[in-house]
């Protein structure tokens, strides 16, 4: 009697597992470390890359697959919508780092949100698929770079990848930085940085697409796990880490190192040895 209650509860569970995404259960138990104290961040960073991932993968696939001027204003007004509904999330590993970097967050708060920001991808890519599939719209794509099959030609793939994502990630930092916190656009500040950023991203979109471009590791790793070859599975080359991690992350703080020596503050609680220049400027005056 208790085996075959066990063996059903086994059976029912493998079902249900198989259904979701890997790595899911990990993602959502980071939700109530310390009590809860971060579900907030949590909530949002999920609810916001559940929205964005909506809001901004849509635009050439469900909305203007035959005008490229209807997706870029898709594409446009999506990261307005996802952020404001969102709350303001930062929806990027990358960004999540470079604000600990700065002093924005605590190292459990910023872990706590890159969490959710995998659990959102993670979520994200199968059911919009699902919803695609449903009312027979074109799936969703992502970033992703081609491995030569020739080996002798992997290293310089990888490297011009790493440097292409490297290269966006920075100026992405600096799109960030500047439209949050060097410029004010007075009472319609949040619509015009917002939408200036949509256009910042856009841009990067064109003018780095080695390697997608990602700009977001989350983004990179969740559309590997579900879209790239269908496997269902964390990619296990290193590759894709080194490109769509290590690349952003050390833009991160790169980026981070370089607005403290501008505008000053601390990296990792350190003040930089250079800067700050933007202080130094005003005392010229």
């Amino acid at each position: 009697m208790v085996e075959t209650l066990v063996e059903t509860l086994s059976a029912f569970l493998n079902g249900v597992v198989a259904l979701l995404p890997p790595g899911l259960f990990p993602t959502f138990a980071t939700a109530f470390i310390e009590g809860g104290k971060y579900l907030g961040s949590f909530r949002s960073e999920f609810v916001g890359t559940l929205l964005m991932i909506g809001c901004t993968f849509s635009a050439g696939k469900w909305i203007g697959t035959e005008s490229p001027n209807v997706a870029w204003v898709s594409h446009f007004l999506g990261v307005i919508a996802a952020d404001f509904i969102g709350g303001g999330p930062h929806v990027n590993p990358a960004v999540t780092v470079s604000m600990w970097c700065l002093g924005k967050c605590t190292y459990t708060d910023g872990y706590v949100r890159i969490a959710a920001q995998m659990a959102g991808g993670l979520v994200a890519f199968p059911l919009f698929h699902a919803v695609s599939d449903a009312i027979k719209l074109t799936p969703f794509g992502g970033p992703e770079f081609n491995v030569p099959d020739d080996a002798e030609h992997v290293a310089a793939a990888e490297a011009e990848a790493f440097l292409s994502e490297y290269a966006a990630t920075v100026f992405l930092m600096f799109a960030i930085y500047l439209l949050n916190w060097e410029l004010n656009f007075g009472k319609h500040h949040y619509i015009i940085k917002q939408s200036l950023t949509a256009v910042a991203i856009r841009v990067l979109i064109e003018v780095f697409p080695t390697a997608g471009p990602a700009m977001n590791p989350m983004l990179a790793t969740a559309w590997d796990v579900f879209g790239v070859g269908t496997t269902y599975e964390f990619p296990s080359n290193f590759s894709h880490y080194f490109v769509y991690w290590v690349g952003p992350f050390l833009a991160a703080i790169t980026a981070s190192i370089m607005y403290v020596a501008y505008a000053g503050g601390t990296v990792f609680g350190s003040t930089v040895p250079v800067g700050p220049i933007k202080k130094e400027k005003k005392k010229k005056e």
